[in-house]
């Protein structure tokens, strides 16, 4: 059982892909955070607010490029008010693009 838990645990954070690009994110209204400047100087003050909470343990780690780092770095984004715009969050979900419909 415990095998299975920790396989569970790895599988999810393999699957995290990169954290910081504003692309990838919009406001929980649906605003891309790079559409206008107003809304990127806010997610650049989230985005500092984040790193420091990302870079330290137990929540996440020194090691920028883990999934581990991606992992905290996205959860404050989230708490912040910026979320993932859909297929583009994780790799494996590229392959569903066409459902999601974005």
């Amino acid at each position: 059982m415990r095998s299975v838990v920790f396989i569970g645990m790895v599988a999810s954070l393999a699957f995290v892909s990169a954290a910081e690009s504003p692309s990838n994110y919009q406001s929980l209204s649906g605003i891309r955070a790079d559409g206008d400047s107003s809304t990127a100087r806010r997610y650049d003050a989230a985005l500092s607010r984040c790193r420091p909470e990302a870079l330290t343990p137990p929540r996440g780690t020194h090691e920028t490029g883990s999934l581990r780092y991606s992992a905290a770095l996205r959860a404050c984004l989230y708490r912040q008010g910026y979320i993932d715009r859909g297929s583009f969050s994780y790799p494996a979900t590229l392959v569903f693009d066409h459902f999601f419909g974005l």
